[in-house]
């Protein structure tokens, strides 16, 4: 058992600077995908140092910024465990690369969907009532590169800007942080909904997106809400099928 957690934290992916990173990736990306799951102990440090070929002051450093993270947490003369996963710091960008890295279960997207639901209307509320001349332009161009777009890649990629350009609009520091720090799921999430490149998914997909534009810039923060509660509800059916929306809880 043993051996088959060391195998799984594969040392040598050639991610992060230095001995400091190498460690740290290689354990987070084990921790995320289950081995060893939440409530188990980590192999003791000895061994964990022999098999990434650190000092023990190396590692000890790692595990700091593991339990930073809200993954681990070490006892003397118990070890280190793995913590719930309800205590991870899922607005840390590692820890959302290392979900994102693996195949990703229908919860983790339900909940990212619940959590899009819980501030992006309300951003975009804000943004009708704060948004610059430049700022209503900046999410029209936008809305043109979504319906320009004639690849998938490039059609998630100007979503994505369409919904950064409405956190920048909103004026709010807190928001335009939280989607920087999510920005990486929020794109694979918009990808997985985004159209094929039918021609006539996509052309209501953007239309949906310009009636957010349209309402912020006619100044109506209750009509950007519903119409920013639409698109994420769209993509919701596009990813699940059900038309209905993510469940509150």
């Amino acid at each position: 058992m043993m051996k088959q957690i060391l195998d799984g934290l594969d040392p040598g992916h050639p991610v992060g600077r230095g001995s400091h990173g190498r460690v740290v990736d290689g354990l987070g990306r084990a921790i995320v995908a289950g081995n060893p799951p939440p409530g188990e102990l980590l192999p003791r440090d000895e061994e964990l140092a022999e098999e990434f070929g650190v000092s023990r002051t190396v590692l000890r450093e790692a595990m700091k910024t593991l339990a930073a993270k809200g993954m681990v947490a070490a006892k003397a003369r118990v070890g280190t465990r793995v913590l719930p996963r309800h205590e991870w710091n899922m607005f840390d960008a590692q820890v959302l690369r290392w979900h994102l890295e693996g195949e990703q279960s229908e919860e983790f997207y339900e909940q990212l969907f619940q959590m899009r639901l819980a501030f992006e209307p309300h951003a975009a509320g804000l943004a009708a009532e704060k948004a610059s001349a430049q700022d209503i332009e900046t999410l029209h161009d936008r809305v043109r590169a979504m319906r320009a777009a004639q690849e998938e890649r490039a059609f998630s990629a100007a979503d994505m800007e369409f919904h950064r350009a409405v956190f920048h609009a909103a004026g709010n520091a807190f928001f335009f942080s939280v989607v920087s720090l999510v920005g990486a799921a929020l794109l694979s999430l918009l990808r997985l909904s985004s159209p094929e490149l039918r021609a006539d998914q996509q052309e209501a997909i953007c239309d949906g997106h310009q009636r957010i534009a349209d309402a912020i810039a006619a100044r109506d923060p209750a009509g950007a809400e519903e119409a920013m509660r639409g698109v994420i509800r769209v993509g919701w059916a596009r990813v699940f099928g059900d038309s209905a929306g993510p469940p509150r809880g």
